[in-house]
């Protein structure tokens, strides 16, 4: 697939996810066509046959209950990841937050209640659907200090310097322009700013046939970048102190990760 049909099948699948979540609130689960898979569900239900793409170490299992308890069921429904960003960002109070791939608004919403009435949290999406989603949430939930904003992780429609930290999650190995993130990443930071991602990272000595091999391109498989290809692509982009932590296996080699780094 081109690039540009490799980011429409992305846009698809979760516009699905949202259209599930919507219709069916907390107990959705968002199955699309078989061509892309599963999206994981709070229930971990699978229309891969046991495919590595979904089960424990995708969707809202991997927040607290205290967390989950905090936030709308559709927010709670609609979490896709492959980890938990507020478990590695150490949020302070009156930070400014940005969410790459924000979806249903989970990270959003966490991130706000973090950096309290003096701080701000904002999602950037391309799905209309998940950002209709996300502003839903963030009424019921009562945040008055977020902002949900229709564009590419690719294309930041913020300024420069304009926020502290950068989280993520599972989004940056969906995108055909990895660079192209990581460079906006640290566009949007501050002096001194960092990020908390969680992610999917293949273990060095798998080739990108391997990656393929082991799952779908937006199943966060194939798309997944090595350990040394994230920290060489963090250093090219101008980050310091990066560091890539695996958490728990996705699939053979394939590993939820942790990835930090700084801005000078």
């Amino acid at each position: 697939m081109t690039d540009i049909e490799v980011r429409e099948q992305v846009r698809e699948r979760y516009a699905a996810a949202a259209r599930a979540v919507t219709a069916t609130g907390r107990d959705a689960l968002a199955v699309v066509d078989a061509d892309q898979c599963c999206v994981p569900s709070a229930a971990e239900a699978s229309c891969c046959e046991g495919g590595a793409e979904v089960g424990a170490a995708f969707g809202s299992a991997l927040y607290s209950a205290d967390d989950q308890g905090t936030l709308p069921a559709e927010a709670v429904a609609a979490s896709l990841g492959c980890g938990n960003p507020m478990a590695v960002a150490e949020l302070r109070a009156g930070e400014r937050v940005l969410d790459l791939g924000s979806g249903g608004g989970i990270d959003v919403l966490l991130s706000a209640q973090r950096v309290g009435p003096t701080g701000f949290a904002y999602g950037v999406d391309m799905t209309e659907e998940m950002l209709d989603l996300a502003r839903a949430n963030a009424a019921k939930a009562g945040a008055t200090n977020v902002e949900f904003v229709k564009g590419t992780i690719e294309e930041v429609p913020l300024s420069d310097a304009s926020v502290d930290v950068v989280i993520s999650n599972c989004v940056v190995n969906l995108s055909t322009d990895k660079p192209a993130v990581l460079g906006e990443m640290f566009r949007v930071l501050t002096p001194g700013g960092r990020i908390g991602i969680s992610d999917v990272v293949a273990e060095d000595h798998l080739s990108p046939a391997d990656r393929a091999e082991r799952g779908s391109f937006v199943g966060c498989i194939a798309g997944a970048l090595t350990r040394s290809e994230y920290l060489d692509g963090l250093a090219a982009a101008g980050f310091v102190d990066a560091e890539v932590t695996f958490t728990h296996e996705a699939a053979p080699g394939m590993h939820g990760a942790i990835i930090r780094a700084t801005k000078p």
